[in-house]
């Protein structure tokens, strides 16, 4: 049968957790920044279906793809590993550093591949600068770019809270759709198991720290008002700590020890 029961599941997560803190940099890196490129094509993609239809929920639909293809292809994703890694060391089955080094290196794959797919969009859109008119996907990463960043930075803490806030909300479904992606052993179930979550984050506009490492940046090399701390102070650093506690806390943790059974759980792989 294609169907994995979450029972099943939760010894996946745990063998994946421990798989994925094997990785070497290398593949940490190369698959991390796949993975952090895909998103950002996403984006663009979402940002040319909204401004072709005027639906913001054509956007939403249609982004998810990225997103299966980093399931299908196996790459890391550092919001994803947030939900599993972890539990791997709470279990004793790896050591605080092997999961830090773990997140740190998929997280700098993530956003050198981000920030590469971004320059190399400017370079396409503007024809490496001599080309000053910008069309509407280029003009909605200044305004998104703007609205993330100095957008939460004029509102003080409470600004800033509402950014952590929306980013717990983004990595719970996010870890979601990566959980959600093993209860399925085709490539079909898989991705409409995992798509309907990040359908959900993306429609409803919650943030995500490797869909920032693109929006921000891209948005300042097209003339957003945004500065490099803007980016990181006001957004990214807040927002990596919000999709922790989601993705971790009510993803992980949540599915992992509520059917987590010692001795009973199956360890078969999807």
């Amino acid at each position: 049968m294609d169907y994995i029961s979450p029972k099943e599941v939760a010894g996946t997560m745990m063998n994946t957790a421990v798989y994925k803190s094997s990785l070497p940099v290398r593949d940490l890196l190369i698959r991390g920044a796949l993975a952090g490129a895909l998103l950002a094509i996403s984006v663009t993609l979402a940002l040319l279906a909204t401004s072709q239809t005027g639906l913001s929920l054509m956007g939403a639909f249609v982004f998810p793809v990225g997103f299966v293809i980093i399931v299908i292809l196996g790459l890391e994703l550092v919001t994803g590993s947030f939900s599993l890694v972890p539990l791997a060391w709470f279990e004793g089955k790896i050591s605080f550093r092997v999961m830090a080094n773990n997140l740190f290196w998929v997280f700098l794959g993530n956003l050198l591949g981000s920030v590469l797919f971004a320059l190399l969009f400017w370079a396409a859109s503007t024809e490496t600068g001599q080309v000053s008119q910008l069309g509407n996907i280029e003009q909605s990463l200044i305004l998104i770019s703007e609205k993330k960043t100095i957008g939460y930075g004029d509102h003080g803490a409470a600004g800033l809270f509402a950014a952590f806030v929306k980013a717990i909300l983004c990595n719970w479904m996010v870890c979601m759709g990566v959980v959600m992606s093993m209860t399925s052993k085709s490539t079909l179930g898989k991705i409409l198991a995992a798509g309907i979550p990040i359908f959900i984050f993306f429609a409803l506009g919650y943030e995500h720290a490797v869909v920032n490492m693109f929006v921000i940046p891209a948005g300042m090399m097209f003339g957003a008002k945004v500065s490099i701390s803007d980016w990181w102070l006001y957004n990214q650093l807040i927002v990596t700590a919000g999709n922790i506690v989601g993705g971790l806390l009510f993803t992980g943790m949540a599915i992992y020890y509520t059917y987590n059974r010692k001795g009973q759980v199956s360890t078969s792989q999807n």
